[in-house]
């Protein structure tokens, strides 16, 4: 889906968006280059280091806390270091860079909860699923108009720009005309703090992302925001590797699957997410 059929479903963004569409807007073309070179596995063990990108606000997968990168896929990224037999190197930035960086070869792999999406798995392979991201709806606690999915009628959302979550609103839409209701203003973030804040302030009434997020979300703030429902089908987050990379796909996977037989991953996903997953080694998403 383009983004401009995209919008025509959904209404065009706010004013707030105009820098997340524009980052976006540069970012897009280059996500579909297959000509560019990406560093192949026997290439990064010779010279040395893997290039990894996490993201720098993406709450409990990875954030900043007291000048140091912390959450999930940060701790995992530890784990990484003494697996691997080079050097792991690491580059934190916003999330609008990521994905278009790997698939341009600029970073070797995108260590982030990257949501597998049918248009994604164009320009990139992704590793087993990492946790589950079924997409829920949060509002404000106080908040008693909305109960049901019936209830979104008309309400203002908010989604970060670029994001899976945005793709899949149709989902959403369909939801809410099923029953007897309509999709009200979508409003695009560059990052989900800012969404939260626009919520809390009221200036939006729920913001779409995945039940983890969420539930991070709603126990550090218990008295400002509520979680509600799903608002997707079946979705997984994983890292994201350039398309055909096949050999360092296959070293990740190895990883991956090391760490859940040793119970790294399943200790790691108690302490960040509050359970561990039972999760497929792989996944084709319709969407």
């Amino acid at each position: 889906m383009t983004r401009s059929s995209l919008r025509s479903i959904l209404g065009r963004p706010s004013r707030r968006a105009a820098l997340a569409a524009t980052l976006m807007a540069a970012a897009l073309p280059f996500i579909g280059w297959g000509t560019a070179h990406a560093a192949s596995l026997e290439e990064i063990k010779k010279r040395g280091y893997m290039i990894v990108a996490t993201e720098d606000d993406f709450r409990p997968f990875e954030f900043i806390k007291d000048g140091k990168p912390t959450g999930f896929d940060n701790e995992m990224v530890e784990a990484l270091k003494k697996f691997a037999p080079f050097e792991i190197r690491q580059e934190i930035l916003p999330w609008t860079g990521i994905l278009a960086g790997v698939a341009t070869g600029k970073y070797d792999i995108a260590i982030t909860a990257a949501i597998i999406t049918k248009e994604r798995t164009a320009s990139l392979d992704f590793t087993s699923p990492i946790a589950d991201a079924t997409h829920y709806f949060v509002k404000r606690k106080a908040d008693g108009s909305i109960k049901t999915i019936k209830d979104l009628n008309g309400k203002t959302v908010g989604v970060q720009a670029g994001s899976a979550l945005l793709g899949r609103l149709p989902e959403l839409k369909a939801m809410i005309e099923k029953e007897g209701g309509k999709m009200g203003k979508v409003v695009e973030y560059t990052s989900y703090p800012e969404a939260y804040q626009d919520l809390a302030l009221g200036r939006t009434d729920y913001v779409v992302n995945t039940v983890i997020n969420l539930k991070t979300l709603v126990a550090e703030k218990p008295a400002v925001f509520e979680l509600g429902l799903p608002v997707s089908g079946k979705s997984f987050p994983a890292w994201a590797i350039k398309k055909g990379n096949t050999d360092l796909l296959a070293f990740m996977n190895d990883f991956l699957a090391k760490q859940k037989a040793n119970g790294t991953m399943g200790a790691l996903q108690k302490k960040w997410f509050g359970e561990a997953f039972d999760l497929p080694v792989s996944f084709t998403p319709e969407f």
